[in-house]
């Protein structure tokens, strides 16, 4: 993040970017200017004390002056430090401010594409509903009726709900709203028919076999397919890998999901990325080799191969889904099967874990001639008139 001394000629000069930007003051610690991309710039003022973060909007650089701003904002730290806190006023605690507030603060603990999607859901679905309203006056009914509202895309609403939720649960950090009162609290998400799915032994032969048929037309493309599968991997995962993520027989994984992880790959997974030339830094680069390839590339090969192999609906997601069940049957254990995964919470990769028929029955066999015996017993005792005491 630049620092500079900030003057009216250097905030004017400012452009702004297809992602908003701040720009620090290096005269006031703590004080600076956001850049949107809409061109507008605000100041602010960011400090800490006693663990606590502070972030406040001082006002549109349009109609503050810097030496203005840069005195408000020493007033403002110098308040924080006294414990005085921070005076909110009406325009600060209106909803879409709140909400604005909050993203920012977000920017460091969502990823770059969670950060995407949720400013997505808050623009699609929750600000045509709650923009305008101071956030101290929306309650549990009206969150609800929103809720309620949304029934016909049920995705959308599930995903938009934890969002109003997190800026709700902020705005009472900020003090903008009481304490435990926010009013997402309870409502019960939307239940959806499950999109897993996982491929039986069939379908995995009927795949490989069309994987093979187009292995030199599209070897890339098949050779990503057949990692997802080995790995369990997901698709960005596999896409956006490095040479340099690959050494010792492992996956190095920088960023994942989840975080850094480390992926242990079978022979069959090792000997497809010794199968391909290393011509960059991207294991499959894209045009040009600026970066790696998208998943439009993966998909026009993807589609065909589904169709030729029966595989209606399957999702190249669904062989993650597949490479966990197998695991289930070869013995693993949920910890194990979590830890191939990228998992952080066992309550996650039970959600990935889909036992087939022939799994289940024998387990049903299993457990039935082990208690059976037990049962017979208690049966032929009974039978006999019981034990003579």
């Amino acid at each position: 993040m630049p620092k500079v001394a900030l003057t009216e000629a250097r905030v004017k000069a400012l452009r702004p970017r297809r992602a908003a930007y701040n720009v620090r003051d290096r005269k006031l610690k703590g004080f600076g200017v956001r850049v949107m991309p809409s061109g507008r710039k605000r100041f602010f003022v960011q400090c800490q004390h006693q663990g606590e973060r502070v972030w406040k909007i001082l006002g549109d650089a349009g109609e503050m002056e810097v030496r203005e701003a840069r005195s408000r904002a020493g007033g403002i730290m110098a308040a924080v430090r006294r414990d005085e806190g921070v005076p909110l006023d009406p325009e600060e605690t209106v909803f879409e401010a709140v909400a604005e507030t909050v993203f920012q603060r977000y920017e460091r603990i969502w990823k770059p594409r969670t950060l995407q999607v949720n400013r997505h859901y808050l623009k699609k679905q929750i600000l045509p509903r709650f923009a305008g309203r101071q956030i101290a006056e929306i309650d549990g009914q009206e969150v609800r009726s929103w809720f309620a509202s949304l029934r016909a895309t049920p995705v959308a609403a599930d995903r938009s709900m934890p969002v109003l939720s997190v800026i709700m649960r902020e705005a009472e950090l900020m003090g903008a709203r009481p304490e435990s009162s926010n009013p997402c609290r309870g409502i019960r998400r939307y239940r959806r028919k499950g999109r897993e799915r996982f491929l039986s032994d069939d379908e995995i032969r009927r795949l490989s076999e069309r994987l093979s048929a187009h292995a030199d037309r599209f070897p890339r493309q098949v050779a990503v397919i057949r990692l997802l599968l080995l790995t369990g991997c997901r698709k960005s995962e596999i896409l956006t890998l490095r040479w340099a993520d690959y050494r010792e027989g492992h996956l190095f994984l920088r960023d994942s999901k989840t975080g850094p992880r480390t992926v242990w790959l079978s022979e069959p997974a090792r000997r497809i990325l010794e199968s391909l030339d290393r011509t960059g830094r991207w294991v499959f680069p894209g045009p040009g080799a600026k970066g790696p390839r998208s998943t439009v590339w993966l998909d026009h090969v993807w589609c065909p191969i589904r169709k030729e192999a029966d595989l209606r609906g399957v999702r190249l997601h669904d062989l993650r889904h597949t490479h966990a069940s197998i695991a289930l049957r070869q013995g693993e254990t949920v910890p194990a099967i979590g830890r191939l995964l990228g998992h952080t919470a066992p309550e996650t990769t039970l959600k990935y874990i889909h036992p087939a028929d022939a799994t289940v029955r024998d387990a049903a066999e299993t457990v039935g001639a082990l208690l059976g015996q037990g049962t017979q017993l208690h049966l032929d005792d009974a039978s006999s008139g019981g034990s003579s005491e």
